[in-house]
C-alpha cells in the first residue's frame, strides 16, 4: 500500500512538471495493465518493449506474465522514474529514447520485436515527433508483431491505422482517467 501511494505521489509531482510528458496524474490501473497483457501469445514472446514505462504499473504485469526467457527493453525519458525502473526491473535494459528505438535494438543485438507496449501520450507530441515514433514502432516489429498502447482518447486511430492493422479498441472504463487499448498488428510488407 505505501508503494501505491508513494509511486501516485511522484506520477502527481512528474505530471504538474512535464504535463506534455507524462500524460496522466496517476500511474495505470491494474484493470488496464490486464487489458494490455489479453492479446499477447506469450509462448512465442521473444523480444518485448515497452515505451513510456513510467512508475513500472505495466512493467510489473508484464513481468509476472513473461516467460523466463524473454528479453524485454524499456523506455522512460524522465530519468528519475528511469534509474527507478532500472532498480526494481534489473533484468530489463532501460533506455531514454523512444524515439531511438532502433539503435537500442541494434545495441541490445535484437533483429525484431514480438510486441511493444506503450503509454506514452502520443496526442500531447508535436505530428513530427509522433511520426518519429511511429515509424520506429513499425520498423521495430517482426513480421505480426502487436503494438498495444493505451491513450485517453480515440485521436490517435487515424494515424495508427494508417500504420498498423488496428485489430481492437477496448475501452477501460476502471481507470483515472478512463482509457482505450488499441491493439494493432504490423501490417503485412
Amino acid at each position: 500500500m505505501v508503494r501505491v501511494i508513494r509511486e501516485k505521489l511522484i506520477f502527481l509531482h512528474k505530471f504538474i512538471c512535464s504535463p506534455g510528458q507524462i500524460g496522466s496524474v496517476t500511474p495505470s490501473s491494474g484493470f488496464l495493465a490486464k487489458k494490455m497483457m489479453e492479446p499477447v501469445t506469450w509462448g512465442k514472446m521473444e523480444y518485448a518493449a515497452e515505451l513510456g514505462a513510467g512508475t513500472g504499473a505495466i512493467t510489473r504485469y508484464v513481468n509476472r506474465a513473461k516467460p523466463k526467457k524473454t528479453k524485454v527493453l524499456l523506455f522512460e525519458k524522465d530519468p528519475y522514474l528511469r534509474t527507478r525502473l532500472a532498480r526494481d526491473f534489473p533484468d530489463y535494459a532501460c533506455y531514454a529514447d523512444a524515439c531511438e528505438l532502433r539503435s537500442a535494438l541494434q545495441e541490445e543485438g535484437i533483429d525484431g520485436l514480438d510486441c511493444i507496449w506503450s503509454g506514452l501520450p502520443f496526442f500531447n507530441f508535436p505530428q513530427a515527433v509522433r511520426d518519429r515514433l511511429m515509424e520506429q514502432i513499425a520498423a521495430s516489429l517482426k513480421p505480426g508483431g502487436l503494438f498495444i498502447a493505451f491513450q485517453y482518447s480515440l485521436q490517435m486511430k487515424e494515424q495508427l491505422g494508417g500504420v498498423f492493422d488496428i485489430e481492437h479498441i477496448r475501452f477501460v472504463p476502471l481507470n483515472v482517467p478512463p482509457a482505450f487499448v488499441y491493439v494493432c498488428k504490423k501490417k503485412e510488407e
